[in-house]
């Protein structure tokens, strides 16, 4: 092995783990290999900018550009409301959601649907009586399901696809996945018929202040009638910065006043305060007050006739990802506070300001109800007592005839897939269907900057020879066992690294390792590279497996676990019917 291929598998060694370790940002992981490569000459600069111009790359902007368009237009919310009226009971409403998601996710963003069909699934529970445990990992499943159905359902078929046209093996076509993927499609949705009813959690909504655990973090606290506190304010008595709580109401004998800043206290006022017990007691010692050992907290507690208690997510390219409540100015901005945050099952109360927030992550929300409207609008946030309404409904048909039209030039050869989805990303913006500024704001340039920083490493994994070294090793272990058994293998392995990293940069690693064992065996690499694609595409077993899985773990109340028993047995499934049919629809 020549001393440049040992270098890139130490790079490659270390991006893995950094993409596992998730110490930092999937793009930051990315550009690092990106200037590994260029500083020890194992790329030119022409290769190592390559990912920035790539097809794919362009390709996948142009498509968060019109699926922002059709969630702008009500497009995606006026198809996702059928659910509503058809999802009668638990069997058929599993099967109007998955079917619905499924079909959307085939030609426009997963995340981007999912993100609509959340509140709307949280209704359909609501009304229907059942628990939305029950329905959103089916949703988000659904979502790949369908993702994986055509060329443009996914970030990741595009990009397996650039990388076989760079190779040598021709792109595929729009439809050229819709066989194997109706196969795994009808596959999911029996999978949930026969056996969701035992592998799906049965949780019951709770009250939001249970929920996120604040019982432990708010209580009442009475004025006694010799406490030092009386004749001041909040402000003038310094409780939030000596005693580090936060007073939320102040019930006085003739009103209720909410966030009393300046109002006067008297003795027999009742405070609601929000802290750690340990500063409770050491503010109720100090101060001379009286706490209320009866008090229960409830959501009825924390609301009135102008303020209400809400739960947010953080959407998919929200602003918000990566900065705290206090950089954002959250209070000031939303006019509204956040009482807790929920991620991924763990209930964050303290030192909410400092928390950097992520992708999925749960708000809980006092907000004034005049304020709320603003709230909904703002495309960073998820509100889950509201379906998403639309803005430019009128338009609706426009922009889903945009789509059409992309997708059949495409489909029938007309034009290449990159040229005609920026010609409907000119046409969103010239029909006013979207605003240059919201079409820039759409692209999810941490997805771009990853495809562009990762691409270079494939390049590089080719022209030193350690793609075709890890496959000689590869075909020496396995190889003697024929193709298909390459196939089981390549599939496995994809599908366990997507569990545990980014399913773009997965593919990316994998796919000329791939191409490098087809060549070893003599056999068309093409089949191998499809099962890169679909394993890519279909992240189970993990909440972090895929973007879709964080979304809806919160929501859903779900734990771990819950992955862990439905993501499992489906991954099996999905692995041995696609060591099946991909030689049938691909041959070697």
């Amino acid at each position: 092995m020549s001393l440049q291929a040992i270098l890139v598998l130490g790079i490659l060694v270390g991006a893995v783990a950094l993409f596992v370790s998730e110490k930092y940002p999937i793009d930051f992981v990315a550009l690092l290999v990106l200037g590994a490569l260029l500083a020890l000459g194992l790329v030119t600069p022409e290769e190592g900018i390559s990912g920035f111009s790539n097809p794919a790359t362009v390709t996948v902007g142009a498509m968060f550009v019109l699926s922002a368009g059709l969630q702008k237009t009500g497009a995606t919310a006026v198809v996702g409301q059928l659910m509503v009226r058809f999802g009668r009971n638990y069997f058929t409403a599993l099967i109007v959601i998955m079917g619905t998601i499924g079909v959307m996710s085939a030609f426009i963003n997963n995340t981007a649907a999912v993100a609509v069909f959340i509140p709307l699934v949280m209704m359909v529970a609501n009304r229907r009586k059942i628990a939305a445990s029950r329905l959103l990992i089916p949703l988000s499943y659904a979502s790949q399901f369908g993702g994986v159905c055509t060329l443009i359902g996914t970030s990741t078929n595009l990009l397996v696809s650039s990388i076989s046209e760079q190779a040598g093996y021709g792109a595929f076509s729009m439809f050229e996945f819709s066989r194997m993927g109706l196969v795994l499609f009808v596959t999911g949705v029996l999978f949930f018929l026969l056996f969701g009813k035992w592998l799906l959690p049965e949780r019951k909504a709770q009250e939001l202040a249970v929920a996120f655990q604040l019982g432990e973090y708010i209580t009442e606290l009475r004025v006694a009638e010799n406490s030092p506190l009386i004749g001041k304010s909040v402000l003038e008595s310094r409780l939030g910065e000596d005693h580090d709580v936060t007073i939320l109401r102040l019930l006085h004998v003739t009103k209720t006043v909410w966030a009393p800043l300046r109002q006067a206290l008297t003795g027999g006022d009742v405070l609601l305060v929000r802290g750690r017990l340990r500063e409770l007691m050491r503010l109720r010692d100090s101060a001379k007050l009286e706490l209320n050992a009866e008090f229960k907290l409830r959501d009825e507690t924390l609301q009135s006739e102008d303020l209400r208690l809400v739960q947010a997510l953080i959407a998919p390219e929200s602003d918000l990802i990566g900065r705290t409540l206090k950089e954002l100015d959250f209070r000031n901005r939303y006019k509204a506070l956040v009482l807790a945050i929920q991620r991924r099952g763990e209930n964050i109360r303290e030192k909410l300001n400092s928390v950097q927030l992520g992708l999925g992550d749960a708000l809980l929300i006092q907000i004034d109800q005049n304020q709320l409207k603003t709230l909904r609008k703002d495309e960073g946030l998820i509100v889950l007592d509201e379906v998403p309404g639309a803005f430019l409904r009128h338009k609706a048909p426009l922009v889903l005839g945009i789509l059409a039209a992309v997708v059949g030039l495409a489909a029938f050869n007309v034009l290449p897939i990159l040229v005609s989805a920026l010609l409907g990303c000119l046409a969103m913006v010239l029909t006013r269907c979207l605003r240059l500024e919201e079409a820039y704001h759409a692209i999810n340039w941490q997805v771009i900057f990853l495809l562009a920083g990762i691409l270079p490493l494939g390049i590089a994994m080719q022209n030193s020879g350690a793609a075709g070294s890890i496959a000689e090793r590869a075909v020496g272990m396995v190889g003697g066992y024929g193709p298909v058994a390459v196939l089981a293998v390549v599939y496995l392995m994809t599908s366990i690294m997507t569990d545990t990293m980014s399913n773009n940069a997965a593919a990316v690693l994998l796919a000329p390792i791939a191409i490098s064992t087809g060549e070893q065996i003599g056999v068309d690499p093409r089949p191998l590279l499809m099962a890169i694609t679909f394993a890519a595409s279909t992240g189970f077993s993990t909440p972090v497996g895929y973007q879709t899985n964080t979304m809806i773990y919160n929501p859903g109340g779900y734990k771990y676990t819950d992955f862990l028993r439905t993501g499992v047995p489906l991954s099996i499934l999905f692995w041995i019917m696609s060591v099946i049919f991909i030689p049938r629809f691909w041959s070697f």
